[in-house]
């Protein structure tokens, strides 16, 4: 497993691309994108809402923003793509996601900004959080949506993931697929990097 430098964030920092080739970067939240962060989920469609948090809501809470933009805290991990759109660098989308060393397993949540759904965006997150997940060694990546979320099963099954019930929750299903990645296979370069220098810890 990687030992994150958490006092240097800027160093796991990817630059990938839409579906038309337009770059985007995705990053670790720091506190300074808190307010950034609460605009766009402020400004994400009813639905799209619903279909990240499972539930209607408006904004994140006070809590819940505090866990989103502190790294590491609980394990747990904050990511942002941005794109710079009419000369401003613009969240595009997020993610969130845990390591649970007793299972090895790395659970997901994500949303993309409603202007720039079926641009590929998505599919290239979710590619880039399972470098992640085998940089730290993970040997099982999930998560769970909504079954009427037809984006979210769409491209998880575009990315060959396959899908079984979540437990507990019939409105869900859980799309997962196993992992088994040495750190000097892993695609994306900064995570490759990241995991090579942790095996010699």
């Amino acid at each position: 497993m990687i030992a994150l430098r958490l006092d240097d964030l800027k160093q796991y920092s990817d630059v990938l691309l839409s579906r038309s080739g337009k770059p985007f970067t995705v990053r670790f939240v720091e506190p300074r994108d808190g307010e950034a962060l609460q605009q766009y989920f402020r400004a994400l469609s009813v639905g799209s809402r619903y279909n990240r948090f499972f539930g209607a809501m408006s904004e994140l809470s006070r809590s819940e923003l505090e866990h989103f933009t502190h790294a590491g805290e609980d394990d747990r991990f904050s990511v942002i793509a941005m794109m710079k759109v009419d000369g401003m660098e613009t969240i595009v989308g997020e993610a969130r996601y845990a390591f649970n060393t007793e299972t090895s397993s790395f659970e997901l949540g994500l949303s993309v900004d409603d202007r720039y759904q079926g641009q590929g965006i998505g599919a290239a997150l979710l590619k880039n959080l399972e470098c992640r997940a085998a940089a730290f060694g993970a040997g099982h990546i999930f998560g769970d949506t909504l079954r009427s979320n037809d984006a979210m099963i769409g491209a998880a099954r575009k990315s060959a993931y396959r899908f079984v019930p979540t437990p507990g929750d019939w409105k869900l299903v859980r799309f997962e697929k196993h992992i088994h990645v040495a750190p000097q296979d892993i695609p994306c370069a900064s995570w490759r990097l990241a995991a090579e220098q942790g095996s010699h810890l």
